[in-house]
């Protein structure tokens, strides 16, 4: 490798065409030519004495070396952001950057912890990243950001998992279904048609370990990737569901929706904090993971 170095506005174009997968709409995001972006990147290959990139079709993907670049720079990023806290934290001042990444589930409550730390810190600058729980542990392994909501971590990676809320499970069916008293039992309820989160959900994660201690099987009609769906599929009729509690408001009566009362519901999945165990926190990250914590005790 060449003795010259690299310059974070560099990396930060060689991350931008890595992340985006084009030099066309790196260039756009970072308000620069396409000539211009690719004069960064070969500058970068001739420091590295490798390529970095490598054409599939129309497409670009990273080749090794461009791998462990793009790691490094992740590591760099998060390394400077943590200096920079550091620094305005000596001044007296709450700047930052905050990058949250959440399953889809935790969109129903999480907004509202992160109003109140906006309020509390309105000089951090915050990127929110919804996804469902697949991408979100490919952002995980990425490291592309500072921590991530789920009920479920993955077991496969390193990580530190703080568990900070409750994650309800709940049997739920259409107002209007003629149901025995309860409490039923789920054995009771599986000759109805059930309608299911996607497989790899944290939601379908915690249903199915259920079942199988249970001995149990369920009429699964149909699985989707959609809470609001499932939840308006049920309201209309179609079958029953197991979902977060979360996911029904206040006042489920009101969308057509009553819970249930089945023996061993609800589920308990508690939703926890997540990041890498290597990863070096920022100043606003631990202010944010003190916050939800904070709020959880008051709850």
């Amino acid at each position: 490798m060449s003795r010259r170095h690299l310059t974070f506005r560099q990396l930060e174009t060689f991350a931008t065409v890595a992340r985006l997968g084009s030099f066309s709409r790196a260039a756009e995001s970072l308000h620069l030519t396409q000539p211009a972006v690719s004069i960064q990147i070969r500058q970068i290959v001739d420091v590295v004495g490798l390529p970095l990139f490598e054409q599939s079709g129309r497409d670009i993907r990273l080749t090794t070396a461009g791998q462990e670049l793009l790691q490094t720079a992740r590591e760099l990023d998060d390394s400077w952001n943590r200096f920079e806290s550091a620094v305005n934290a000596l001044k007296g001042l709450r700047k930052g950057r905050l990058r949250v990444a959440l399953v889809t589930t935790a969109k129903y409550f999480l907004p509202r912890m992160l109003g109140a730390f906006c309020q509390r810190y309105p000089e951090i600058d915050i990127e929110l990243e919804v996804a469902n729980r697949a991408r979100i542990v490919e952002r995980l392994r990425a490291n592309e950001d500072d921590l991530y909501i789920m009920s479920f971590p993955p077991e496969e990676l390193e990580v530190v998992a703080t568990p900070f809320l409750d994650n309800p499970l709940v049997v739920v069916a259409p107002a209007s279904l003629p149901l025995p008293p309860g409490p039923l039992s789920l054995a009771d309820l599986a000759h109805h048609p059930f309608l299911m989160r996607e497989t790899g959900s944290g939601t379908r994660k915690a249903v199915d370990r259920h079942l199988a201690r249970s001995g149990l099987a369920l009429n699964v009609k149909l699985s989707l990737g959609s809470n609001e769906a499932i939840r308006d599929l049920v309201a209309s009729g179609m079958g029953l569901a197991i979902l977060s509690r979360h996911v029904l408001g206040e006042k489920p009566e009101q969308d057509g929706l009553r819970i249930i009362d089945v023996a061993g519901f609800p589920l308990q999945q508690p939703w926890s904090i997540v990041h890498l165990k290597r990863k070096v926190l920022s100043l606003p990250a631990q202010a944010f993971i003190d916050e939800l914590l904070e709020h959880a005790a008051l709850s």
